[in-house]
């Protein structure tokens, strides 16, 4: 093999990586934003005065950017195929929807109890999807 064919396959892997991170975030992102601002918004104005009249970006940049490493991670990277990184996206989200939800629901007063299953199911789909996307550019 000559030298500029071995510098463009090393340079695949890295390549394909950032793509599908790219690709994961961009499905999560836009998933998310769907949700939030469109279709579960009746859900969460059930927060009432728990929620912000405009979100605080800091916060939500430090979020995604820890939770697509999470989901590069732990679910697009190990998963063989696009249909095991979705179910492996599906666990994580179950978990770390859960987590948040359950804590909030045990401390926070008046936390809405109904609005719990609903955003554990939303974490599920969502990190489900956004892995099977990742995995997909990936392979």
């Amino acid at each position: 093999m000559d030298e500029p064919q071995a510098h463009a396959t090393a340079a695949q892997g890295p390549l394909r990586l950032l793509a599908a991170t790219l690709v994961t975030g961009l499905t999560m992102l836009s998933l998310d934003l769907t949700w939030i601002g469109k279709v579960g918004r009746p859900f969460y104005a059930a927060l009432g005065q728990l929620q912000r009249a405009e979100p605080y970006l800091p916060a939500a940049v430090a979020f995604y950017a820890m939770y697509l490493t999470a989901v590069m991670v732990h679910a697009v990277r190990p998963a063989a195929s696009p249909s095991a990184a979705l179910v492996r996206g599906g666990g994580l989200g179950f978990v770390c929807y859960a987590t948040y939800e359950l804590t909030n629901w045990a401390v926070i007063e008046g936390w809405p109890g109904a609005l719990v299953p609903v955003d554990i199911a939303w974490g599920v789909f969502l990190t489900g999807v956004s892995a099977g996307v990742g995995r997909r550019v990936l392979r």
